[in-house]
């Protein structure tokens, strides 16, 4: 499965940084690459939590259905989705680094079609947008839990 990752720290405890991870309903805010959230589950983030996210990439919309399968506060949790083919999976981890936080986004895409497994030869090229886009998405993170402070 290729996969990129992206770090930083934060100067905020991992409490709070975890928090505003996992804030579906200010996503859109805490994040400028997201367009919208949809949460399709009730109750708090965690295991099960499900929700489709709007983003845009390479200038166009996309809209995808993303889950909770790992859930360990405010250490990690995992995210996976589905979508053209491909299985995608996302783990960001909160380590404690000083008086603030190490935050790791490790975002990885397996094809499961025969079209997809095709298009993987392009994946390099996909990826390399991904990692920025999660590299934006690190500093917006740090910016909001750095000023909740």
């Amino acid at each position: 499965m290729p996969s990129v990752e992206v770090q930083a720290t934060v100067a905020a405890p991992p409490e709070r940084v975890f928090e505003a991870a996992t804030d579906l309903a200010s996503l859109p805010e805490t994040m400028s690459g997201i367009d919208s959230v949809e949460a399709l589950s009730d109750g708090p983030f965690g295991a099960g939590t499900r929700w489709r996210e709007t983003r845009t990439l390479y200038g166009r919309q996309a809209t995808e259905e993303m889950w909770v399968t790992g859930f360990d506060p405010p250490r990690s949790y995992v995210v996976e989705a589905e979508s053209h083919g491909a299985h995608y999976r996302t783990e960001i981890t909160f380590a404690p680094e000083g008086d603030g936080t190490r935050v790791t986004f490790v975002f990885g895409a397996r094809p499961v079609s025969f079209v997809a497994r095709l298009f993987s030869i392009f994946s390099g090229m996909m990826m390399k947008g991904v990692k920025k886009a999660l590299a934006q998405d690190l500093e917006d993170l740090k910016r909001v839990a750095e000023s909740a402070g």
